[in-house]
């Protein structure tokens, strides 16, 4: 698991984001204007403008779009992603979803998924902290930005040519 949380500040465009997930733009964008997974960082605001997603955005598409493809209805999903909404960025890090393929259970321990196993019904988990290294691999590769300027690789404020140019047009 990660030892240092994600800076909260980093936003990700709409294209970076989906490469993150592993979504398409259309699923992104049918999410965000659904209200399933909106960007914290900054929503649309009116035509042209850009979304920003934050690290913990991207995880929760990430996981939306593995639940998805394992057949869990989007109405359940919702579910899901506002109990997520609910909990702290490092509670995540620690989470297990499992399925049965309608419902989903948040399991914290060992004992909570043997006993969801018992139950004779086939399940499925996703390891939230597995979610969670996945993301950082394909964003560490990625860029963002804060207030407008590009943030490269190692988290530095970005000095290639389009970021002197927003700044020089924002001045």
């Amino acid at each position: 698991m990660s030892e240092k949380l994600p800076d909260p500040e980093i936003g990700y465009r709409g294209a970076t984001a989906c490469v993150a997930a592993g979504i398409t733009y259309r699923q992104l964008d049918y999410w965000a204007r659904t209200g399933l997974v909106e960007p914290s960082i900054k929503g649309a605001a009116g035509s042209g403008s850009q979304r920003l997603y934050g690290f913990r955005d991207i995880l929760v598409l990430k996981i939306v779009k593995r639940l998805l493809d394992t057949g869990v209805s989007l109405q359940n999903i919702r579910t899901a992603v506002e109990h997520l909404r609910s909990r702290g960025v490092s509670d995540l890090e620690s989470m297990t979803l499992m399925s049965d393929g309608a419902s989903i259970y948040e399991c914290s321990s060992a004992d909570q998924i043997v006993d969801l196993l018992q139950g004779g019904q086939g399940v499925f988990g996703i390891a939230i902290s597995k979610v969670w290294t996945e993301v950082e691999g394909s964003l560490s590769s990625l860029q963002g930005e804060i207030d407008g300027e590009a943030v490269g690789l190692e988290g530095n404020v970005g000095n290639d040519e389009l970021s002197r140019r927003r700044k020089a047009k924002g001045a």
